[in-house]
């Protein structure tokens, strides 16, 4: 029997998507449940999974723009022995991960590579199809990569070709992805009354709470003890006190939330994504760092859904991590704002009369103003700081002794 494979329903906003890359080639026998292609929308990068197994015939070609119900490709069940399928689909679904996860190193070019890996792959010249793959199904991950070129390439090599005095230029078609960056960006410029204001905040406290328990975090709970964690505890409780900060605007209402739906700007090949932690003024340091490594590994593999960047009522920025000191974060609409983090860098500063050196990073809180008002900016931005250079608030917001006498 040949079934029609067509561009499925990906969101209730997309009515077009670009066939990024196939995952098989033409003619390929593929079984149930295996991905096929890429679609790439306005908002994520989504994998295809065949319905059935058998025999495919693409149609549509890579770098194609589609609709939603365009036919891409159909299979021949026929190809496929009806017991093989049948056995195929009685297979439980945690038992097909299992088979797939002891898969063993393949080198083939037409194994699933991970975004971050092909990147990885092309800054350092390195064949991919050389490459053995150790992820589920044979997957080529960053670390296979990685692994690679500290046992074989010659940075000599790699060396002397970017020393070389080419003038070369390519061109790249942009993607569906950044185009939607760049449209979001410039009409935050444009659309609303955008002010930053900045702080700074001395991180010994936090770097000392992290260095006495972080071992013992660690193997609690399996994820290392972050400084992310500390930001969102201290933003969750600021935004409770200061709920203009945390709601969105239109020209004839404003929505309060009552909850804090953090977004996580993680920087991904493709580009800059942010994965939402729901609830996570309810969420312990231990919940917030196993959400966050969740969605970085999601973002950089390309496997976020939409559901999981969709919302979000205030964002976190760490442009810190690529050794930034200090920048003007852009509000991700229709959030009213964002907080910037920044890199820790060790700096005199005067404390109790005498100059003495301290880890200090700079914050920055981007926000609109037609909502937010300056003295509820500097406030909320003054709370996150207190907090972090007393990490005991962050269990309440509040001073615990002050709690206690009912200050």
């Amino acid at each position: 029997m040949i079934i029609s494979l067509k561009v499925p329903t990906i969101g209730e906003s997309i009515n077009e998507v670009n066939l990024s890359r196939w995952l098989v080639q033409d003619g390929d026998i593929v079984s149930l449940d295996q991905s096929l292609c890429e679609f790439e929308s306005d908002k994520a990068t989504l994998e295809f999974p065949a319905e059935k197994a058998g025999k495919i015939k693409i149609i549509a070609q890579e770098g194609a723009d589609l609709k939603i119900g365009d036919e891409i490709a159909t299979l021949d069940t026929d190809f496929v022995p009806e017991q093989k399928v049948a056995e195929k689909t009685e297979v439980p679904v945690k038992q097909q991960v299992k088979q797939e996860e002891v898969v063993k190193p393949v080198a083939n070019a037409q194994v699933h590579v991970t975004p971050l890996a092909e990147k990885i792959a092309a800054d350092n010249q390195v064949d991919i199809s050389k490459v053995s793959g150790t992820g589920a199904g044979g997957r080529i991950t960053k670390d296979d990569v990685l692994q690679f070129i500290r046992q074989g390439v010659a940075p000599k090599e790699i060396v002397a070709a970017r020393k070389s005095n080419s003038r070369g230029q390519r061109q790249e078609k942009v993607s569906k992805l950044r185009k939607t960056i760049a449209k979001r960006l410039v009409a935050v410029k444009n659309e609303t009354a955008m002010l930053t204001t900045f702080n700074e905040v001395d991180m010994s406290a936090v770097m000392a709470v992290r260095e006495k328990h972080k071992v013992a975090f660690e193997k609690k709970f399996g994820v290392g003890l972050g400084f992310m964690s500390f930001f969102v505890r201290a933003c969750c409780n600021a935004l409770q006190e200061f709920p203009a900060v945390n709601a969105y605007f239109n020209e004839e209402q404003l929505t309060f939330n009552d909850f804090c739906d953090i977004s996580i700007a993680v920087s991904t090949p493709k580009g800059l994504v942010v994965p939402v932690l729901r609830n996570a003024e309810s969420m312990g340091m231990a919940d917030i760092e196993l959400k966050i490594k969740e969605l970085a590994t999601k973002g950089r593999d390309g496997a976020l859904t939409l559901e999981e960047m969709q919302g979000g009522t205030f964002t976190i920025t760490n442009g810190g991590v690529f050794g930034s000191l200090m920048s003007t974060p852009l509000i991700n609409a229709p959030q009213s704002a964002i907080l910037g983090m920044h890199k820790i860098q060790e700096r005199p500063i005067a404390l109790n009369g005498q100059v003495v050196i301290r880890p200090m990073m700079y914050l920055a809180l981007s926000y609109d103003h037609r909502i937010i008002d300056g003295k509820e900016s500097v406030s909320f931005l003054v709370r996150v700081k207190e907090q972090l250079e007393k990490p005991e608030q962050l269990l309440f917001g509040m001073d615990p002794v002050g709690l206690l006498l009912e200050m």
